[in-house]
């Protein structure tokens, strides 16, 4: 057994500060909904769908906590969970795909003040964070989601109606509008549901940060430094190991290609899942090189598992680096084909076998990256990782 040289606080140091992020967690999309007027609508809804991109970048970075910390896993339905059934929130397409036997599919909370699920009628008069929260999983339907990141990316850019071909969401501004101009209806209630979200979303970030805060006797930093430096490092290799295999090549890559399917796209709405792709992978490699870069430009470092690896055996830390490299750069490759106009849709469209490989290239890395953080693990003392594989096999 290896004897850790770094006491576990300070090993783990880096990684409560990139969980907690701080300030990090928000442009946080509270731009809130778009202004009430004709006139300024458009300014307004561009710079919230700006918000909630920035407002990505550093969170995708936090969802290799995950695995391993049920404190995140617990926290994180509320603020990310998908795909969801749209048609529970606001008008859809009339053809829209949803899940069999979901009783939320067309609810359309913001068109109603009662919904009628089974037998039960519930009262939606009055939209409020506490309501959309308790509208998760209505009806037992995973489907049926209320709150986080893509409620509120559908109400920012409505459904994305182009299939496999190019564009995203285009809902238009005036749907924000009250009074002279306003298109969708219900336009109150479709700006108090984006409102109500929205804090919903920055209290519960402002509350995981509490979680990790140095100086407090009863949060989870508190909990995890008590604990050995042996689980410290396991949670961050799990965390590590599981959404690099199960989860992002799983889940968010795989089951999308292998059907075909934009419905099983993540961010499907906006057209950004790239960049969510990208940054989840960076902050797999945030990890293990004890960095994070915020959003202000600054870098932050400390101790990192690479040292640690590198101290028992320095091929297999170089071995991992270079894996994490080269995904970097698969992952990189759909944010370039995005920006020359080819985005992940498109890229998993049946006819487009050009684009599948780009995806099928980053499931490689990301499979091949997994068995190298496996066998750091082992070099530390860390054996039977067995990293969450999703039921995917690869």
């Amino acid at each position: 057994m290896l004897r850790m040289p770094l006491a576990s606080a300070s090993l783990l140091a880096i990684a409560i500060s990139l969980a907690g992020c701080g300030e990090d967690k928000a442009p946080a999309t509270q731009a809130a909904a778009p202004a009430a007027s004709s006139a300024s609508a458009p300014a307004a809804l561009k710079a919230a769908r700006e918000a909630w991109l920035a407002a990505r970048v550093p969170y995708m970075q936090t969802e290799v906590f995950r695995f391993g910390n049920a404190v995140v896993d617990d926290w994180e339905g509320q603020l990310n969970a998908w795909p969801l059934d749209e048609g529970l929130i606001d008008y859809v397409a009339k053809d829209y795909q949803h899940a069999l036997g979901n009783p939320g599919a067309s609810a359309n909370i913001i068109a109603n003040t009662e919904l009628q699920v089974g037998e039960d009628k519930l009262d939606v008069t009055t939209i409020t964070p506490e309501l959309l929260a308790s509208l998760n999983e209505l009806g037992g339907s995973e489907a049926n989601v209320a709150t986080g990141y893509h409620a509120i990316e559908f109400l920012l850019w409505g459904q994305d109606l182009n299939g496999s071909g190019p564009g995203a969401g285009e809902r238009p501004a005036s749907d924000f509008v009250v009074g002279e101009g306003a298109t969708g209806g219900n336009n109150e209630r479709r700006r108090a549901f984006i409102k109500a979200a929205a804090d919903l979303l920055v209290s519960d970030l402002d509350a995981m940060v509490v979680q990790w805060q140095a100086g407090k006797t009863d949060n989870y930093r508190a909990t995890l430094e008590a604990d050995t430096a042996e689980n410290g490092l396991r949670k961050m290799l799990f965390g590590m190991g599981s959404l690099s295999l199960g989860e992002l090549a799983g889940e968010r890559m795989k089951v999308a290609l292998e059907a075909n399917s934009t419905e099983d796209e993540h961010d499907c709405f906006s057209d950004n899942t790239h960049n969510s792709h990208f940054y989840n992978g960076k902050g797999i490699r945030n990890v293990y090189l004890g960095e994070y870069k915020k959003v202000d430009g600054t870098t932050l470092n400390g101790p990192s598992l690479s040292s640690l690896v590198a101290k028992v055996d320095a091929a297999a830390d170089s071995t991992l680096k270079a894996d994490l490299e080269a995904t970097e750069g698969k992952l990189q490759a759909l944010v370039d084909s995005a920006n020359n106009g080819k985005h992940f849709d498109q890229l998993i469209a049946a006819d487009n076998a050009e684009g599948q490989q780009i995806v099928r290239d980053a499931i490689a890395a990301l499979v091949k990256q997994t068995g190298a953080i496996e066998q750091a693990a082992g070099k530390l003392g860390i054996s039977d990782l067995n990293p969450d594989t999703a039921d995917h096999s690869f």
